[in-house]
């Protein structure tokens, strides 16, 4: 056999393996489906199926970001957190980000309170709801931070009252102010007219997004953080300008 050939020969053995593979692949997919299907029709429709790093292991996407791991069959369902040992990653954390993350850019920018605080060269955008407790306490925190734009956007989640809030806000002569106002110094929204689809479309986005709670923060990158969290933290992901 000549070189030419015998390479022509290798390369043809070569796709024939991967697509083998690839059958091969496909064909675990499918069984994995159809016993879950069977099986487990609660945690139907199942979005996406996945090797992981683990051996033998693989992840479900359901319901857009709920993550589940399975074996090549389908018949033992874990639910939990995938850790490489030798690396010290967490695996399932890392792939619930890039699940959930949001493109910055395609945030109603519109549609929020904008607060700046010195240069303002550091973004940030976050969803909060005026009766959360957690969000109050973020805010406090958050006040720490110089050198930030934050993009707030109305998010009443939590009953009437929240959204009567949320209107008196947005409808006040400084949106920003009375923001601050309630949440840093408990100071009360007076009550106030005007259109506030703009609450309506937040909350839409938001179901879409499936923000379940508050505060919840994204930051330039498309990193979600549900929670309020400490403004070292905050620090950290936002960066230096």
């Amino acid at each position: 056999m000549t070189f030419p050939s015998l390479i022509k020969h290798l390369g043809l053995a070569l796709l024939a393996t991967l697509s083998l593979g690839q059958a091969w692949g496909q064909g675990e997919e499918a069984l994995i489906r159809k016993n879950l299907k069977e099986r487990m029709p609660q945690i139907q429709p199942i979005d996406e199926v996945r090797r992981t790093a683990m051996p033998g292991l693989f992840e479900l996407r359901v319901e857009g970001t709920e993550i589940y791991y399975t074996d090549a069959t389908g018949n033992f369902l874990l639910q939990g957190q995938l850790i490489d040992t030798r690396t010290q990653r967490n695996l399932t954390e890392e792939r619930v980000q890039k699940i959930t993350a949001i493109d910055f850019k395609t945030l109603p920018i519109k549609d929020a309170i904008t607060l700046v605080r010195g240069k303002g060269e550091r973004k940030l955008a976050i969803f909060e709801d005026p009766n959360c407790g957690y969000c109050k306490r973020f805010e406090r925190e958050l006040q720490k931070a110089d050198n930030i734009t934050v993009y707030l956007f109305l998010y009443p989640i939590l009953g009437k009252d929240s959204g009567d809030k949320s209107k008196a806000i947005w409808c006040a002569k400084d949106p920003g102010k009375a923001w601050l106002d309630w949440m840093v110094k408990d100071q009360a929204p007076a009550a106030g007219s005007c259109d506030t689809t703009a609450i309506k479309r937040n909350v839409e986005f938001g179901q879409k997004m499936k923000i379940t709670g508050t505060p919840t923060l994204v930051f330039t990158d498309g990193t979600r953080v549900p929670g309020a969290i400490e403004v070292a933290q905050v620090e950290k992901l936002l960066g230096k300008p």
